[in-house]
């Protein structure tokens, strides 16, 4: 069951996990872009931390993982829009997760959606598979973006169910956000420091402003999601947050000037079918 204050809690997250993935998209270097976000999420969660209380110890073996998954899923984001639409990429990277996700829920944490539940997981996923089979009518497929989306979607996958649980573990989901935040922001804009310290360095310092709104759309998003998932089953906080393919194809429409056919329309539609089930439950 899910109550309406964690449902709109879910899709303010959806929103703004959508806004920060149409900023690199539309950004002239996206791998870049991709640490600034990184490091401008982990700059806020820093200056929040001292004021919040030390996640429990039981829930730091899943921070540390989380911090290394979330290493990986950043990279495949940046090559995911290397060269893909959003309009493309996003769908297949969050779309095609809820489902393992919510099998994987049920499985290994015993969480079992109702029947209702289930409805609008596959009624999410329905839309997503529908939203990636209009870029292949029309030619636009790109095979190389579709792999990068897949994988991404396998690492979502699997930091979801990490921190699901380790965010009831923390006793408090706020601070368990930031330091996942900042554990992965360490390792992530070192190794690009590393590789070219000078570009880097040269490039957070010109557009920090965009990072720290970036940022804070990232974290606000995850943060939104963890404490969700503190409220109601995993599955369908997950499978709820993949709304964010809508505020993507809006974003990619009105700000990227990317085209949307009729059937990616639709298909917005049906995920929007997909949480008014999840959310009647």
């Amino acid at each position: 069951m899910m109550t309406t204050d964690v449902m709109l809690a879910v899709l303010l997250g959806a929103l703004l996990h959508a806004s920060w993935n149409a900023l690199i998209r539309g950004s002239a270097d996206r791998t870049l872009d991709t640490v600034l976000i990184v490091a401008g999420g982990a700059a806020i969660a820093a200056c929040a931390l001292p004021f919040a209380p030390l996640p429990a110890a039981a829930s730091w073996p899943f921070l540390i993982a989380s911090g290394l998954l979330h290493v990986v899923y950043f990279l495949l984001v940046a090559l995911s829009y290397r060269h893909g639409e959003l309009s493309f990429a996003y769908p297949i990277m969050r779309g095609s997760a809820p489902a393992v996700a919510a099998v994987a829920a049920a499985v290994l944490l015993a969480e079992v959606p109702s029947p209702g539940g289930w409805l609008g997981v596959l009624l999410i996923c329905g839309g997503v598979v529908l939203l990636a089979g209009a870029s292949w009518r029309t030619g636009a497929f790109q095979g190389r973006t579709a792999l990068f989306a897949l994988a991404t979607a396998a690492t979502i996958v699997i930091y979801t169910l990490v921190d699901g649980a380790g965010a009831r573990l923390s006793g408090h989901a706020a601070a368990y956000t930031g330091w996942v935040f900042v554990l992965t922001a360490i390792p992530f804009t070192g190794l690009f420091l590393a590789r070219n310290g000078t570009t880097t360095a040269s490039y957070l310092q010109r557009h920090w402003r965009r990072g720290l709104a970036g940022g804070a759309c990232s974290l606000g998003s995850y943060g939104l999601a963890l404490w969700a998932m503190t409220q109601a089953p995993i599955a369908l906080v997950a499978a709820l947050r993949e709304t964010s393919v809508v505020f993507g194809a809006l974003l990619a429409a009105t700000l990227l000037h990317e085209r949307i056919t009729r059937v990616r329309w639709v298909a917005t539609l049906v995920v929007v079918a997909g949480a008014v089930a999840i959310k009647l439950a």
